[in-house]
């Protein structure tokens, strides 16, 4: 191998590969004065010198070689994925058509008949180099410009999901609540979901959306929704709108996620057995996503202390629960809950509001509506 000198043309690495000495002095001769010369005399030396750290730029390349013949080192080039990049140009006596076929075939970038010109080859390098220049220059304009995509969509995705938070910690604010509702109620969703049958992304997916669920709430007037006491008949039906207030305000959209908060925001309130609210229906006509948050909101509702009840505790929740499946919740997802019991538990522990007490083995059940 030459010694790379000073003002070699980029300082390009060329690969010639032959079993005869002639034809490796020949073709150095022609390119030392332009590129470092690296050579090897059979396929296989050509292979563990492309893989090496100072792999070449590009390789000149002979057919007719012992053992391993020039296609066939070609082929072994290409399928690494560390060499498959460097243009191979086939330097060979095999002049026919069938021949020169077969090395494009196999993935070369030219194929020099012998005897070759010198002006010819250099000429045929200088070109590959520079398309191999370009092609990586591309390559990495298209790596950073869709890192930078990513990161701005990862911002983009994340301002969402934040206000999508916002948007269902704004009615809970409205209760009287600090937002940590919606937090352990998703938390709960998400994992009963899980345990359900649902996959990992559908699963956060309905996490992302539960939050959404008491939206409609922005639109009830103050002297009811913080009405110490308890609710008239007539105020109760305004509160029950609140479902289909949600579901106008999310309105239709493009996104999947908004659009199950719209679906959560509908149905939540519907009951297994059809007498729930806003439309009465029932079973399984209820979307799956309706029936998993109103197992996750009625239990938070239960285990939290609110101003006109105290906090049951979890094991009285979960019995009234079981009391409600095939009523108000549907009975295999009541079931699935009831079996968390302690996955809940850590929930509850985790996410507690200062002024919210949770009672896990302690305490009186009150009437939670």
């Amino acid at each position: 191998m030459n010694t790379p000198i000073e003002g070699q043309e980029s300082k390009k690495t060329i690969l010639i590969v032959d079993d005869v000495p002639d034809n490796l002095y020949v073709l150095q001769r022609m390119l030392s004065s332009h590129y470092r010369v690296q050579i090897a005399t059979n396929g296989r030396i050509a292979i563990k010198i492309a893989l090496s750290p100072t792999q070449p730029d590009l390789i000149l390349l002979d057919v007719m070689m012992p053992e391993l013949d020039g296609y066939e080192t070609c082929r072994l080039l290409k399928q690494q994925e560390r060499t498959r990049d460097i243009p191979i140009l086939f330097v060979t006596a095999r002049s026919e058509a069938e021949d020169e076929t077969r090395g494009f075939e196999l993935g070369a970038a030219d194929y020099l008949v012998k005897p070759v010109s010198p002006p010819v080859v250099l000429a045929r390098v200088r070109t590959h180099l520079s398309m191999r220049d370009q092609r990586k220059l591309l390559a990495d304009q298209v790596a950073l410009r869709t890192a930078q995509l990513q990161v701005r969509n990862m911002e983009l995705e994340e301002t969402r999901m934040e206000v999508i938070r916002q948007l269902g910690r704004a009615s809970e604010y409205r209760d009287n609540e600090t937002g940590l509702h919606v937090v352990r109620m998703s938390r709960y969703v998400h994992l009963l979901a899980l345990r359900s049958g649902l996959s990992e992304p559908e699963a956060d997916q309905l996490m992302q959306a539960a939050p959404m669920h008491d939206l409609g709430k922005i639109g009830i007037p103050d002297h009811i929704l913080l009405k110490p006491g308890k609710l008239t008949s007539e105020e109760f039906d305004i509160i029950k709108t609140h479902a289909e207030i949600g579901y106008e305000i999310i309105g239709p959209q493009k996104s999947d996620l908004l659009n199950m908060g719209r679906v959560i925001a509908l149905t939540h309130h519907e009951k297994w057995n059809g007498t729930g609210y806003p439309k009465r229906i029932a079973g399984e006509v209820i979307p799956l996503a309706g029936r998993l948050v109103a197992i996750g909101d009625v239990f938070d509702a239960l285990t939290s202390s609110r101003p006109y009840k105290k906090a049951w505790t979890l094991d009285d929740a979960l019995g009234l629960l079981a009391k409600e499946s095939g009523e108000h919740f549907d009975p295999r997802l009541a079931q699935i809950f009831s079996g968390l019991r302690d996955d809940l538990a850590k929930i509850m522990e985790k996410y507690q509001d200062g002024h919210v007490i949770y009672s896990v083995s302690t305490g009186s059940p009150s009437n939670p509506a």
